[in-house]
C-alpha cells in the first residue's frame, strides 16, 4: 500500500456555498491530506489527523492545497489559435476556428497537440476537463490515448457536424454515429475516461444527426452530451432560421431529447426565464466561460439566474476563444462579469465553480471535486508567493476568504507549484535558474 501525507494549508468545499454550506468547514491553516493508493484517506487539521510512523510526509510550507481544477468546456484543437483577433462568434469560427481544425485531418498534428494540451492543463492546475476534439475520429483517439497515459479523469468526444460548415469539416449523420459508437466502445470507462457525444451546436447538425445523437445516449446510459447554447445573438438568429418554428434555442435540442441530466451546455448567456426553468427541470448543466465571452463580446453570464433555476454550473476556459487555460484567470474574469451584472461572486463561489461545482456539472462529484474520504486524490499545490505582488497581497490577507480572493484575482499558472493526479505528481514547477555565471544550476 502506498500512503503519503501532504502538509500545507488546505481548502476544499463540502457543498455549494450558495446553498448554505459552510465554506470554512474545509479550511485548515495547518492541514493534512492523507493519500492511500491514489485515494483520499483523510483530510483535516494536522493535529487531528492520524499519522503513522511509516507515513511519508511531503511538506509544502506556506502553500495551499486545493482540489484539482475542473474545466467544464474547452476545445483542445483551438490551442493553436488562441488569441486570434477580430470578429464575434460566427466570423471568428469562419476565419480562425475552422481553418485551425482542418489541420487535424493529419493524425500526427492531433497526436502532438493532444499531448501538449494535456501537459498544459496539468501545468495550469487543471486535472479534469470536458473537451471538444474535431470532426476527425482520430483527433478524439489521440486525446483519449494521451489522457489514458497520464491517468487523467477526462471526458471528450468527436465533434458531430453535417451542415452549415465547410465541406472539409463535415461528417454525415451515419458516419458521425458510427465513429462515435466506435470511440465509445474503445475508450468509455477505460481507466478514468468518459465519452461525451458532441454535436457542435444544433444549427451545424441535420435533424437526422441530432436524432442519432439521442440514439447514442439511449444506447449508452452513462455517457455525457456536450454542445453549445445561446452564446451570441447572431448565433441564436442563425439557429432559429435553421429550425423554423422553434420557439427558442433550447427547443432545438429538446425536440430530439437532448436536454437531459447528462447534458452540459456551454455559455447560456442569452437564455429566457423559460429556458432557465426547463434546464433546471431537466437537471442539465451549463458551463460559464468568462474569458471567452468577454473576448468575443458575446455577453455576460447570469449566475444568479442559474442558481435560481437549480442549474448546475461549472467554469470553462473555452480555449481558444478563451484567453487562458488557468482557472484562476477564469475566476478573475468571472468576478468581473458578476460585477458588470451587479452580482457579487465571492471567493468561495469562484473556487466552487472551478472545483466541486465543475465536478457536479460533469456528474463526476462522486469521484472528484473535494477531499471527502474515498475520492480520487487529484489536487494542486498553490504558491501564494508565486509573484511579488501576489506575495505582498496574500501576506496582508487576514481571513481565508481574503486569501482565496487574492489567489483568484492575482493568480495564474505561475501560482501552480505542483499538480497531483491520483496521488502521483504529474507536474512540478521548474526551479528558478540563475544565469549570472557559467554552469549555473537550479536554485534550491
Amino acid at each position: 500500500m502506498s500512503r503519503h501525507v501532504y502538509r500545507a494549508s488546505i481548502f476544499h468545499l463540502l457543498g455549494d456555498p450558495a446553498a448554505g454550506t459552510d465554506p470554512l468547514a474545509g479550511w485548515f491553516d495547518d492541514g493534512a491530506l492523507v493519500v492511500e493508493d491514489g485515494h483520499v484517506a483523510a483530510c483535516g487539521a494536522w493535529d487531528a489527523v492520524e499519522h503513522r510512523d511509516s507515513d511519508r510526509v511531503v511538506h509544502y510550507p506556506g502553500a495551499l492545497i486545493v482540489p484539482g481544477f475542473v474545466d467544464a468546456h474547452v476545445h483542445y484543437p483551438q490551442i493553436d489559435m488562441i488569441a486570434s483577433p477580430g470578429g464575434q462568434l460566427l466570423d471568428w469560427l469562419e476565419n480562425y476556428t475552422y481553418p485551425a481544425e482542418m489541420r487535424y485531418a493529419d493524425p500526427s498534428v492531433a497526436r502532438e497537440a493532444a499531448g501538449f494540451f494535456l501537459d498544459q492543463l496539468l501545468a495550469h492546475g487543471t486535472t479534469t476537463a470536458l473537451v471538444f476534439a474535431t470532426v476527425h475520429k482520430h483527433s478524439a483517439d489521440a486525446l483519449f490515448e494521451a489522457a489514458f497515459a497520464r491517468n487523467m479523469r477526462l471526458a471528450a468526444g468527436k465533434v458531430l457536424m453535417d451542415r452549415n460548415v465547410p465541406p472539409a469539416l463535415s461528417d454525415t449523420a451515419e458516419s458521425g454515429y458510427a465513429d462515435s459508437a466506435a470511440l465509445i466502445a474503445k475508450w468509455h470507462n477505460k481507466g478514468r475516461l468518459t465519452y461525451a457525444v458532441t454535436p457542435r451546436f444544433s444549427a451545424s447538425s441535420t435533424e437526422e444527426q441530432l436524432a442519432l445523437t439521442r440514439r447514442l445516449l439511449d444506447e449508452h446510459p452513462d455517457i455525457l452530451l456536450q454542445t453549445h447554447l445561446s452564446e451570441n445573438e447572431a448565433e441564436i438568429a442563425h439557429v432559429l432560421e435553421t429550425f423554423p418554428g422553434a420557439p427558442d434555442y433550447l427547443a432545438t435540442y429538446e425536440k430530439f431529447g437532448l436536454v437531459t441530466e447528462r447534458s452540459l451546455f456551454a455559455h447560456g448567456i442569452h437564455l429566457s426565464p423559460s429556458e432557465w426553468q426547463r434546464l433546471g427541470a431537466a437537471k442539465s448543466a451549463v458551463a460559464f466561460c468568462p474569458t471567452s465571452n468577454l473576448f468575443l463580446g458575446s455577453g455576460l453570464f447570469d449566475l444568479r439566474a442559474a442558481e435560481a433555476a437549480n442549474v448546475r454550473v461549472g467554469l470553462g476556459s473555452d480555449i481558444g476563444a478563451g484567453t487562458s487555460l488557468s482557472q484562476l484567470q477564469s475566476m478573475n474574469e468571472a468576478y468581473k462579469v458578476g460585477q458588470m451584472r451587479r452580482q457579487m461572486h465571492d471567493a468561495f463561489t469562484l473556487f466552487h465553480l472551478a472545483t466541486l461545482g465543475g465536478a457536479r456539472a460533469l456528474r463526476m462529484d462522486a469521484k472528484i471535486g473535494n477531499f471527502e474520504t474515498g475520492k480520487e486524490a487529484d489536487f494542486i499545490v498553490l504558491d501564494p508567493a508565486a509573484t511579488p505582488v501576489l506575495a505582498r497581497r496574500y501576506a496582508r490577507a487576514t481571513t481565508p476568504a481574503d486569501k482565496l480572493f487574492a489567489l483568484a484575482i492575482l493568480g495564474d499558472d505561475r501560482a501552480v507549484q505542483a499538480t497531483y493526479v491520483m496521488g502521483a505528481c504529474a507536474y512540478s514547477r521548474p526551479l528558478a535558474i540563475s544565469l549570472d555565471f557559467p554552469g549555473a544550476r537550479p536554485l534550491s
